[in-house]
Order: C-alpha cells, then sequence, then structure tokens
C-alpha cells in the first residue's frame, strides 16, 4: 500500500487502524489525516518499535484492506 491509497480512503479506514493499534488515539488519528509517514511514526511511538517494523506493519496492514 503506497501512500497515496491511505490518504484516499483515510476516512474509511480510521476505525480499522484503532482496531489493529489501539493504542493510537482519535486525536491522533485526526492530526494523521491520511499521512502514511506521520501514521508509521505514530505505530513507532505507540508500541516502541524500529521503524522498520513500524513500515512493514502498516503497509502489511494497507495490504490487507485492498483485498
Amino acid at each position: 500500500m503506497n501512500s497515496d491509497v491511505i490518504a484516499g480512503h483515510w476516512d474509511q479506514i480510521k476505525s480499522d487502524v484503532r482496531g489493529r493499534w489501539a493504542r493510537i488515539t482519535d486525536n491522533d488519528l485526526e492530526r494523521a489525516d491520511g499521512d502514511f509517514e506521520y501514521l508509521v511514526g505514530l505505530v513507532q511511538a505507540r508500541y516502541g518499535m524500529i521503524r522498520e517494523v513500524a513500515e512493514r506493519q502498516v503497509r502489511e496492514f494497507g495490504r490487507r484492506l485492498e483485498h
């Protein structure tokens, strides 16, 4: 999933993001506003993981939503 897909479908996938990463707040989601890099940073910060792992998780999450 690329950043354009996240941005284009952000309103539809926000609840799915919260379901996948419960530590991300509604305020976080409003600030992210579909920004792929920001979402990766949130996952990284909230779950204490390295950037590469957070990015992989967000990309895998996005691929599942595309199908």
